[in-house]
């Protein structure tokens, strides 16, 4: 039988990570046609409204039922706004192994909630599932992708050389592919140890525990 994570929803003093709801896919469609995030995803463009509803009703739930791993909404606490998606696939139960992958909404970046939401189900997949291992993979030039990479704590690991394709402007104004390098970052256990101190004293936002 193949294994899954449970059917779970997270809190953090901002935000809450749940599963997603059709009434989510307004935001999401807004959110995966931003250019960033058509720029360093593989995700289908254009993202239709069409897209999105099948995520929403569907394809983020089989994630999780068919033991890959577990897709989350990201929503403000207090607003309940969709600000983000955070997820975790390529699970690797033998070795207690995934990769996760975080969006942030262009009218929510700058608050540190990619941060604080990869933050959250990292500590939730070590402490309360056992994990040993997380892996983040970032391209070559997505800066923002690995300047939450660092912050959450991950160590880089090396480069894997032409390993992606990303998505540039062309002059019409079009997109073409690119090939990029990829660099892995993992987080073990014991990464976290001592994070919200050590963000504290740099200024950061000291990430409070999942509940």
């Amino acid at each position: 039988m193949t294994s899954t994570f449970p059917d779970i929803s997270i809190s953090t003093e901002r935000l809450v990570l749940r599963p997603f709801e059709e009434g989510d896919v307004p935001a999401l469609a807004d959110m995966m046609t931003d250019e960033l995030v058509t720029a360093w995803t593989a995700l289908p463009h254009p993202y239709t409204r069409a897209d999105a509803h099948a995520w929403a009703t569907g394809k983020a739930a089989a994630v999780r039922t068919e033991g890959r791993g577990i897709a989350l909404a990201v929503t403000e606490f207090l607003t309940q706004r969709l600000v983000g998606a955070v997820h975790l696939d390529r699970t690797d139960w033998r070795i207690r192994s995934t990769e996760i992958g975080c969006v942030t909404a262009p009218w929510a970046r700058g608050e540190g909630y990619a941060c604080e939401s990869v933050l959250a189900l990292a500590q939730w997949l070590f402490r309360d599932q056992r994990f040993e291992r997380i892996e983040l993979r970032t391209a070559a030039d997505n800066t923002a992708s690995q300047q939450v990479a660092q912050k959450v704590g991950c160590i880089s690991e090396g480069v894997l050389r032409n390993a992606w394709i990303a998505r540039s402007r062309t002059e019409d104004g079009g997109w073409t592919d690119i090939r990029t390098d990829l660099i892995v970052w993992s987080l073990l256990p014991e990464d976290l140890e001592g994070l919200p101190g050590r963000m504290a004293d740099a200024n950061g936002f000291a990430y409070p525990e999942w509940n």
